[in-house]
């Protein structure tokens, strides 16, 4: 019988092997493409040289590191507010870890390994690691539960803190080729494996992450049980009993995400980092396993999100009371909560879609979020930030969670630290390959080496983008080889405002482009919305690649009430503001003339060099009424970095 059963176990693992496959376009990796770009190389330094040491001190301070100090000798009380505090740690660990990879640095590196001394006095023999329990198990805090575990479903973010654990302990591994911190995070994943399974404890993670951890953690070790275990983690949602009609998403499970099973769900919902997690996720596993239902699945939450519940700047996540989506066309602008977090967790996805689908729309969307919130999320000054972001901001009473001027920390501090591990990690959305197709994505100043067709290719990528459209490629083969250069072409370059009838350009028509290789027009194919040139590449081959860079006028869908007979202003993948310390007249009472036309000029003496838009408004100001203002605008993202005030993204139009 043992050998049946031993049998029967071994072709099991045979066949989920033999199932295994993965995304069909790879990315380049972060570490193989050299920035050399103005506008977000010296972001990518910002945070190497301000924003991970701040995290790592303000750790210190707050007590984070003295949370692991406590665990190690399991005495005193835990002393920072939240059960997942420990993640800031984490987190940090690995924005320094991708800049390690990039930037070596002894320092840092000795400052890391220390950490992660302490870290391994704190994990108890077993691989548990949660500082809020191994302090004083007798009494943690309440969202922890009495027991491991018990409270995972809710908001005890015991596996949200094992999965950053992983993150951080495979970054520093593939970073630096050191396993001190790999092998804690492996046995820590090891218990988790022997604790959750079928005919051991089911939950549904409270608060994902620990799916696209696992993942990330088979990838390199090659260990299945860890992919088996994050598939089991995503097939538990819709398995506990909610009251499907009680319309609270904490009581009908929605919160969570545990609403119904996956593969049924066809609305994004919830809590909006949770939500961007789970789909990630569920994009990773569907890549290694196949399954076509969630593919199905993504799809669909997908085209709602896009579709009906995205702010016009990318944010996502418009209901404070949860940090969570509304219903669809539930996206008000004085309450507008978009936290920085779940604008990172959107791009994770979206570059996840890309990875399964080949389809420009999803960079076309991830483009979005990145230059305008989620860059809005960290100040120019790389230490001080936003929890949420705003869509106006006007004088007067605020929503309590509405945050007029940035901070340097805050009591939840998810969003900097989680902006130190993705700034970072940039360079690795910019180029992927897919066989003997190179896709260029991003337009970021940059060079890579890659094998194509057995040959080594070098793409140089040179340009002064998002303030220009002039985007110029050195393509330099070893040897002349055949294959296609899959250029993005922006929807916002064809007048598509996003990849749904969400918001739409005034302007009419498709703009035009023009490219070029060598200095002739090139013979090219426009397929999913990639540019794509298949030709004989010769080494000093130069593609001249010309996007339209007009100043464009959005407006939202009939269904979003309050910005109907607004208009929002677009240049490239930029949406503009207007903030009061540039504007004699009061934002809230500014109205734009339709015959207005805006004036682009760029400030190198402004917010570290921006973009200006200038042209003429109406104030409808009691002592002003109707009188015509000057209005000038800048990019969302540099708002709140001189003084706070007024701002507004949407105008009224005459």
């Amino acid at each position: 019988m043992k050998y049946c059963l031993f049998f029967l176990l071994i072709c099991a693992k045979l066949s989920f092997a033999q199932n295994l496959q993965d995304y069909r376009i790879s990315p380049v990796e972060f570490n193989k493409v050299k920035l050399t770009d103005k506008f977000w190389l010296p972001r990518v330094e910002t945070n190497k040289e301000v924003t991970i040491p701040t995290s790592f001190a303000r750790c210190e301070n707050t007590g984070r590191l003295k949370n692991f100090e406590m665990a190690a000798k399991k005495t005193g009380k835990f002393c920072t507010t939240f059960v997942f505090d420990d993640t800031d740690i984490y987190k940090t660990i690995e924005g320094a870890s991708y800049s390690l990879a990039v930037y070596p640095d002894a320092k840092l590196e000795g400052y890391i390994d220390s950490l992660i001394v302490v870290i391994a006095n704190a994990q108890e023999p077993d691989g548990y690691l949660y500082t809020a329990r191994t302090i004083n198990p007798a009494n943690p805090p309440s969202w922890s539960g009495k027991e491991r575990w018990v409270n995972e479903g809710n908001m005890s973010h015991e596996l949200y803190n094992s999965g950053h654990l992983i993150e951080s302990a495979v970054a520093h591994y593939q970073s630096t080729g050191k396993k001190n911190l790999l092998n804690i995070a492996i046995k820590n994943a090891n218990l988790l494996v022997a604790t959750f399974g079928p005919g051991k404890r089911s939950v549904a993670p409270g608060h994902e992450i620990v799916e696209m951890a696992l993942v990330r953690l088979y990838r390199v070790t090659g260990n299945e049980s860890y992919l088996k275990l994050a598939k089991f983690f995503i097939d538990q949602r819709g398995i506990k009993q909610y009251d499907a009609k009680d319309k609270n998403p904490w009581k009908n499970g929605a919160y969570w995400q545990d609403q119904t099973p996956v593969i049924n769900q066809d609305e994004a919902v919830g809590h909006a980092v949770r939500a961007m997690y789970l789909y990630a996720g569920m994009a990773d596993v569907a890549a290694l396993t196949g399954d076509k239902d969630y593919l199905n699945a993504i799809d669909k939450i997908w085209a709602n999100m896009c579709g009906k519940k995205m702010y016009v700047n990318g944010g996502i996540g418009a209901v404070p009371d949860g940090e969570r989506f509304g219903n669809d066309y539930e996206l008000p602008n004085a309450t507008a909560y978009n936290e920085t977090c779940a604008a990172i967790g959107n791009v994770y996805w979206n570059q996840r879609m890309f990875l399964l689908h080949g389809d420009s729309k999803y960079i076309d969307l991830m483009e979005k979020v990145m230059y305008n919130a989620l860059l809005s999320g960290v100040g120019l000054d790389g230490k001080t930030f936003f929890y949420t972001n705003a869509m106006q901001i006007f004088d007067g009473p605020l929503h309590k969670d509405a945050e007029p001027g940035r901070s340097g920390w805050f009591e939840c501090s998810c969003c900097p630290t989680n902006m130190s591990r993705f700034l970072p990690s940039l360079p690795g959305y910019i180029y992927a390959q897919f066989k003997d197709q190179v896709y260029v994505n991003l337009f970021v100043a940059s060079s890579t080496d890659l094998k194509v067709n057995n040959q080594s290719v070098k793409i140089t990528q040179q340009n002064n983008y998002p303030w220009d459209g002039n985007l110029n490629f050195n393509i330099d083969p070893q040897e002349a080889s055949n294959f296609s250069l899959k250029l993005r072409l922006p929807g916002w370059a064809i007048n598509e405002a996003i990849p749904s009838d969400l918001y739409s350009y005034n302007q009419k028509g498709k703009a035009a482009f023009t490219i070029k290789v060598n200095g002739k027009n090139a013979k090219y194919q426009i397929e999913k919305g990639y540019v794509t040139i298949q030709k004989l590449w010769k080494k000093g081959d130069k593609v001249e690649f010309v996007l339209p860079m007009e100043v464009k006028k959005v407006t939202a869908n009939a269904q979003l009430k309050e910005d109907a007979g607004k208009i929002a202003i677009q240049r490239g993948p930029m949406m503009f503001c207007a903030e009061a310390v540039d504007n004699t007249a009061k934002i809230s009472a500014i109205k734009v003339p339709e015959n207005t036309q805006f004036k682009y000029t760029f400030n190198p003496n402004l917010l570290n060099g921006v973009a200006e838009l200038s042209g003429n408004a109406v104030t409808t100001a009691a002592n002003r009424n109707n009188v015509i203002v000057p209005l000038k605008l800048i990019p969302y993202y540099a708002w709140a970095n001189r003084s706070k005030g007024e701002m507004s993204i949407w105008f009224p139009e005459l």
